[in-house]
């Protein structure tokens, strides 16, 4: 196992023009571990309730999650409710009932504190900090965060910039981080506070990745037919992490693949409701898919033509 998440386990009921879903399995953690899990051995830490299927957790153990940081506690589990428009580019969030991921502080077992790799879900700051008390010199940490934590504990958050080696976020997040709404600039402040390196999540429009002096951008997958959106990012995380928790290749060559594998994962996530999209898909669906992006993006500089 060379992968560890901290995140929500969550039951999701969503609504977009294709259809509904009600108390499906959902979750940051969730949607990243199952992702990961194609390309690596996972470790997920987090809470449910006692209302929670654990059932539906043990039949994604065989493809290489250990669940077994996975408390449960008296009471309901995390649950979301949302409703997407027809385009599905914006959403309404109808209900969200934190339940027991209220009081969720994060306690990594012994066994799971040398793992590797670590990536921290978009739970509060000082959680984030907590986790990073607890882990034994890991290779890479990345952290993702959301707007509330950016509005409202923007200090503790810088902390956590500060000790962590990439962030991953959306454009909405990265420009209210950074108040610049330029995302190049943006980046550039983000790799200012600690990071080496930032990718910048921007939905059917790619995905961008800034360092030090460089920076490559790959392409969403073009879709004929997109089920539900939901989880996608954090499918893409799973991914990216996967593929460099797999390899172990640092280098801005490895990360630049990793940033093909996580837009892959992201694209077999929204073709179904929760994590039915990665159904059936093996390593070789996975290849193929990430042989499609170089058919995408490749092509022959002509002559001079001065």
């Amino acid at each position: 196992m060379r992968l560890l998440v901290v995140g929500s386990v969550a039951l999701d009921s969503v609504e977009t023009p294709f259809g509904a879903v009600t108390d499906a399995l959902g979750g940051s953690a969730t949607y990243f571990s199952v992702a990961a899990s194609l390309l690596t051995g996972v470790r997920v830490v987090g809470v449910i309730g006692d209302d929670f299927p654990k059932g539906d957790l043990e039949k994604l153990a065989p493809r290489g999650i250990d669940w077994s940081g996975v408390v449960q506690a008296k009471g309901e589990s995390f649950r979301w409710k949302g409703k997407y428009s027809f385009d599905l580019a914006s959403r309404d969030t109808l209900e969200t009932r934190l339940g027991v991921f209220a009081d969720f502080k994060p306690q990594i077992p012994r066994a799971f504190a040398d793992t590797p790799y670590v990536f921290l879900g978009n739970i509060h700051p000082a959680l984030q900090l907590a986790v990073l008390d607890q882990v034994k010199d890991p290779q890479l940490v990345a952290c993702d965060t959301m707007n509330y934590w950016i509005s409202s504990e923007k200090e503790t958050l810088l902390k956590v910039l500060k000790r962590v080696d990439l962030l991953i976020v959306n454009d909405e997040e990265i420009r209210q981080l950074s108040g610049d709404w330029n995302i190049h600039r943006a980046a550039r402040w983000v790799l200012s506070q600690g990071p080496r390196r930032v990718v910048i999540k921007r939905g059917e429009h790619g995905a961008f990745l800034a360092e030090t002096g460089k920076s490559f951008y790959c392409p969403a997958f073009p879709m004929e037919e997109v089920f539900d959106p939901t989880g996608a990012g954090d499918s893409f995380a799973g991914g990216f992490l996967g593929y460099v928790a797999r390899t172990g290749d640092l280098s801005s060559a490895g990360f630049r693949r990793a940033m093909v594998y996580g837009s892959a994962m992201g694209s077999f996530a929204v073709s179904s409701f929760s994590v039915g999209g990665f159904e059936g898909v093996d390593p070789a669906a996975l290849q193929t898919r990430v042989r499609s992006f170089k058919d995408l993006t490749h092509f022959d500089v002509a002559e001079a033509i001065g």
